[in-house]
């Protein structure tokens, strides 16, 4: 079995804790350079201070040594060098610091050396400590060493009154590397405090910082519990208007996601409405085909009976007729079916100058025909008007609207098509005196299968496809149609773009 996890098994850290660590991190890492800088700075002070005493240390030393030549000096009782001892005479001298080391070296060699006790007495160094200072004596600057049995020192050389022999001078580090203990666990201790205190600190100010970011989570957390995929649905959850600021990370994000909800929304009412719409379409194209097709096998068995029995032929041919005259029902409606399918695919309609005058003319006279107890008449402007489209259905357009007009208006109506230029549409009118449309209707008039009454009445072969198939056409065209009725008073008006320009507003 092997030991390694899998990347999904492996801890992810939060938003919270990465930033806490980060914060601890960074603050850590900023108090650690303070610390060594300030180390560094205070040692550079204190061994230039030490530096500046060691000079004056040697200086003095180099100015005693050889020892004055005034006779008597060894034996008198108050003698300037009263002590005796190893090393150079010149420790027991005034001014002499303790821990203070010396040594005299004479071609290359150690002749004479030792040090300050703490004390003030003199002691002897040992022989490797002799040979280390005895290897400094050429320098002429301050250098660090570590002396056998005594610990850090900073050691100098000069050349004696004399200049035949070499006074190596040292003063010891010990306060030096005890100050910059001392100081490296004042800040240590300072850097511990900081650090707890920015992770007490932290986790406050990240947790409050991040309860908008929570909330947002706990709202995509809500939607995401809600039967999104049947039925109607509703979005009730939105992010509160104090965690949507645009003006914040958070906010912005919180607004995202409400736009993201509104935009779902909307999206869920469009299946919604489109489910529906599919069910009410199913079933009124089935309610439509079921009486013809009921029709057709009714006369179907009984012509079937009287050919079989030798009736009346004349029977059987009206029953023949009566089957045919549903046939071209259902053909009729099917062809209207598949024309509003092939509109809703996309398909591309006939791109041409269509001359709408001499449509308007073709299709009055047809209505004329179909409906002598109406009158028809005509506005047209002078000058022909020409659009770019597709003539056939175009002319179908002018044909339904003007159907529409025959079947729900009483004889004696008064129908008038209109053609009017406007900068940059054509208006297509087509206007009757008739009862109107209820005004609860009006805004269903151009969905399929939809009547103005509700008992599905056929009269004049009406399928209610009439005016889906003009809004379906006007629509390829980049058109608009509207409509406005009142009881006297009902106004069709088409706007298709002129030449081609731009769909109207």
């Amino acid at each position: 079995m092997s030991s390694s996890q899998p990347a999904s098994a492996r801890r992810v850290w939060s938003l919270r804790q990465r930033l806490l660590v980060g914060q601890v991190v960074v603050l850590a890492v900023v108090c650690i350079g303070i610390t060594a800088a300030t180390e560094l700075a205070l040692r550079h002070h204190l061994v230039k201070q030490l530096d500046g005493q060691l000079g004056g240390t040697s200086y003095r030393s180099a100015l005693m040594y050889p020892e004055p030549n005034r006779p008597g000096w060894r034996h008198e009782p108050h003698s300037y060098y009263p002590r005796a001892g190893p090393g150079p005479r010149f420790l027991d001298a005034p001014g002499q610091p303790a821990g203070m080391v010396a040594a005299v070296v004479s071609h290359g060699k150690t002749v004479d050396a030792g040090y300050l006790t703490s004390s003030g007495a003199r002691a002897a160094l040992s022989p490797e400590a002799q040979v280390q200072l005895a290897r400094i004596a050429g320098s002429r600057k301050p250098v660090t060493m570590d002396l056998d049995g005594l610990g850090r020192y900073r050691v100098i050389a000069a050349p004696s009154r004399s200049g035949g022999d070499v006074i190596v001078t040292g003063l010891s580090m010990s306060n030096v590397d005890a100050t910059m203990m001392r100081m490296l666990i004042i800040l240590g201790i300072v850097t511990a405090i900081a650090l707890g205190a920015a992770t007490s600190a932290g986790v406050v100010i990240i947790r409050r910082a991040l309860a908008p970011l929570r909330r947002v989570a706990q709202t995509a957390s809500e939607v995401v519990d809600l039967p999104l995929d049947r039925g109607e649905v509703e979005l009730p959850v939105r992010v509160a208007e104090s965690d949507a600021n645009p003006s914040t990370e958070v906010g912005q994000l919180g607004s995202a996601l409400n736009r993201m909800l509104d935009h779902i929304a909307a999206a869920l009412s469009t299946r919604q409405a489109s489910e529906t719409r599919v069910r009410q379409f199913v079933a009124d194209a089935s309610h439509e085909l079921r009486t013809p097709l009921a029709a057709i096998r009714g006369y179907t068995e009984l012509a079937q009976r009287m050919t079989k029995s030798d009736e009346d032929p004349d029977a059987v041919a009206h029953a023949l007729s009566r089957v045919a005259s549903e046939t071209v029902r259902i053909t009729g409606l099917v062809e209207d079916l598949l024309l509003l399918a092939r509109l809703d695919s996309g398909r591309p309609l006939e791109r041409e100058p269509v001359d709408l005058s001499s449509l308007a003319v073709d299709a009055v006279s047809d209505a004329h025909i179909a409906g002598p107890d109406h009158q028809w008449e005509l506005d047209l402007p002078d000058e022909p008007v020409v659009v770019t489209g597709d003539a056939a259905r175009l002319h179908q357009v002018m044909t339904n609207l003007l159907a529409n007009a025959r079947v729900h208006t009483g004889a004696g109506t008064v129908v008038t098509t209109r053609l009017i230029t406007e900068p940059a549409h054509i208006a297509l009118q087509v206007i009757d005196n008739g009862p109107g449309i209820p005004a609860e209707l009006q805004s269903e008039v151009f969905e399929r299968f939809a009547r103005g009454d509700s008992s599905r009445s056929r009269k004049g072969g009406s399928t209610g496809l009439g005016l889906a198939i003009v809004s379906a056409v006007v629509k390829a065209h980049d058109g608009k149609i509207t409509v406005d009725s009142s009881p006297g008073h009902t106004e069709f008006t088409v706007r298709l773009p002129l030449n081609g320009g731009q769909p109207p507003a």
